[in-house]
């Protein structure tokens, strides 16, 4: 059966996975347990050692990787990568005619149309589908994953997309899945930034943090910043803040999506002062004291920031004001 052939949901497939880091790995491992044959490359040996511990075959590059599969799924930290390693790099002249291309990476609206072109050019489907979840959602296979392509490329990695998430939205044409994943980290972004900004205010008044999302977690300032990943300790148990910071979605990662998006809101001459400076303030964050933190640990340069009051340090240990 060819690669241009569609697939039902319960065949297995032959894909190749690039990029096996802390959200591909993972990815690929779900991929391996729904009954798919991996093949996987990542330029870091010990990302390759731990997916191979997964189930998913090594392969000595990506043009290896790609030659045998069916699909082949690129995560990676940039769109000059994925354009480079796509032709360049070889990666769609070593692939079989009619393979699917589909890159999970978050990259420019612009990259993302680039590659989705030279697929097409090379004989290849293409679909671009950037993902939302973080780390805790590549484990846990319930991802969203927003795509951007033809409806019969979106038809053909929706098996693919649901072994690895809960949800997956077709967007609309080429890009528009990265359009729509930095539009919702935007959203993000300045919902994590406000929702630190109201705790360090609680904490000068003398709120404790749990009064303060016992209430705004059932009214109006509910989101998932605050219910999901709050940004102090004790209030969410599974949330970062309670790990030391350790990174879900890392700062860095933050800042490179609203950096996306600030050059996305000024190409288009769009108003949009809150994500301009959300992408100013993660740009400084993550460059500085938030390089290997979890974004919500922005609450901590804000507190600083504020004045660093012993009371807030009491109220984050003890979760009532001093």
């Amino acid at each position: 059966m060819s690669a241009e052939t569609r697939r039902g949901a319960d065949e297995a497939l032959a894909i190749a996975f690039i990029g096996l880091g802390n959200m591909g790995g993972p990815m690929a491992a779900n991929l391996v347990k729904a009954g798919h044959r991996v093949t996987g490359f990542d330029l870091v040996p010990e990302a390759l050692a731990t997916a191979a511990e997964a189930g998913v075959g090594p392969a000595a590059s990506a043009t290896a990787a790609a030659a045998d599969a069916d699909v082949v799924i690129t995560m990676l930290p940039a769109g000059r990568h994925v354009l480079a390693l796509y032709e360049d790099g070889g990666l769609l002249a070593a692939a079989r005619p009619g393979t699917l291309f589909l890159d999970c990476s978050t990259i420019d609206v612009a990259d993302a149309r680039a590659a989705h072109e030279a697929a097409v050019r090379a004989g290849h489907q293409c679909l671009d589908a950037p993902v939302s979840g973080g780390v805790v959602g590549a484990e846990a296979a319930t991802l969203t994953f927003m795509a951007g392509g033809g409806v019969a490329e979106f038809a053909r990695a929706e098996p693919l997309l649901a072994a690895m998430g809960k949800k997956a939205v077709h967007c609309g044409a080429a890009g528009a899945g990265q359009a729509a994943k930095i539009c919702n980290n935007m959203i993000l972004g300045i919902s994590m930034i406000g929702v630190s900004e109201a705790f360090v205010l609680g904490e000068s008044l003398g709120l404790s943090h749990q009064a303060l999302y016992d209430v705004a977690s059932t009214a109006s300032g509910q989101c998932w910043a605050l219910s999901v990943n709050c940004p102090v300790p004790g209030p969410v148990p599974g949330s970062p803040a309670n790990h030391d910071y350790r990174p879900g979605f890392a700062a860095p990662l933050m800042a490179k999506d609203l950096g996306l998006a600030a050059n996305a809101v000024r190409a288009g001459r769009v108003q949009a002062e809150l994500g301009l400076r959300a992408a100013e303030l993660y740009a400084t964050y993550a460059e500085h004291e938030g390089a290997a933190e979890d974004f919500s640990g922005i609450v901590r340069t804000i507190r600083q920031r504020s004045g660093g009051a012993p009371q807030a340090q009491h109220t984050e240990q003890n979760g009532t004001p001093a």
